[in-house]
């Protein structure tokens, strides 16, 4: 937060003389939702070390009206058969069922998150939880087992390997494979089936690049901290949403105007994806027929400019460039 309370968000359409009325909308629709959820599940009995955390929008503080209730039900700990609350029974106090995929909506425990990084037993899954539980999600109920295991993963990453002055390797190359894992399942997903390519699409575009640039920027920023500040300032970059993280580095450099360029695209995403036509115009859109619509036009032109203020900040501010030129290409 700045020094009167407002989020660099805030901050940055100030500064810029811009509104973003969707987005800040949206983060009021995700403060009330996570609220009446957290009530509802608290009547759930729950496991001392269990935590029961949304993922994906509700993470970003972006819920729309066609967003899900992905939902991880996390346990600190080891491997057991015996969880409170079930995740039947979570699924039955949310609005809405989680994806079909099994990323969402079982157990997960740490043991897993924190120790099974690299190598074969990191598998997509494994992977896909912990970068979507450190970039964005927000814990429901059990926040001191949630907090606890994000520090734990931390530590793993903010290892003896770290050195002051310089992007932590370990995690930066684990945002980078992370992001590039998306790209190539939304390959995969595309040659199983070609439903919700304009859907999938769309997101790779926006909502997925949001996620990218809020592992990546942090960790690339860690070149302006000592050793013993990049803990700290790594912990408090994760208690902010995505938007917040990716705000806050464009103040930093100065960088106002591709700022809210960046902003701008996606605050327009945002209020698109809350219209119920307009998703639904993409849930019909595939590889054949994208051309023919107006809506996976719109996309586009919204991912252009949205790209377009990241690779400014990324390659035309002062500092930032050579960080990239040394540690995000080899």
């Amino acid at each position: 937060m700045g020094a009167s309370g407002a989020s660099p968000l805030e901050v940055l359409a100030q500064k810029a003389g811009r509104e973003f009325p969707h987005l800040f909308a949206a983060r009021k629709r995700t403060a009330s939702g996570l609220a009446a959820r957290s009530q509802r599940l608290q009547g759930l009995s729950h496991s001392p070390d269990a935590s029961v955390v949304l993922m994906g929008s509700w993470g970003r503080a972006e819920v729309t009206a066609g967003s899900d209730d992905d939902f991880m039900l996390l346990v600190h700990g080891v491997e057991r058969d015996a969880v409170e609350p079930s995740v039947a029974a979570v699924g039955g106090v949310l609005d809405s069922s989680p994806g079909t995929q099994g990323i969402f909506g079982v157990p997960v425990f740490s043991d897993r998150l924190v120790h099974d990084i690299g190598l074969d037993q990191d598998d997509n899954s494994n992977l896909t939880r912990r970068m979507l539980f450190l970039l964005e999600s927000a814990p429901v109920t059990g926040a001191e087992a949630y907090r606890a295991v994000r520090e734990e993963i931390l530590d793993r990453y903010v290892d003896d390997s770290v050195k002051a002055y310089r992007p932590p390797r370990f995690l930066l190359n684990d945002v980078v494979r992370y992001w590039r894992t998306i790209c190539v399942d939304f390959a995969g997903k595309e040659h199983e089936s070609p439903k919700k390519w304009g859907l999938r699409n769309a997101k790779l575009r926006t909502s997925r690049k949001i996620l990218f640039a809020g592992g990546l920027l942090p960790a690339l920023e860690c070149f302006r901290f000592d050793l013993g500040e990049i803990r700290d300032y790594l912990e408090g970059q994760l208690d902010l949403v995505p938007t917040d993280r990716i705000a806050q580095c464009f103040l930093v450099h100065n960088a106002v105007e591709p700022g809210a360029r960046t902003f701008g695209a996606y605050d327009e995403f945002i209020g698109r994806m809350n219209d119920k036509e307009f998703r639904e115009d993409l849930g019909k859109v595939d590889r054949d027929n994208c051309a023919n619509s107006s809506a996976f036009a719109d996309v586009q032109r919204i991912g252009h400019e949205l790209q377009d203020g990241l690779l400014a900040l990324l390659y035309e501010t002062r500092t930032l460039p050579q960080v990239v030129r040394d540690y995000a290409i080899f």
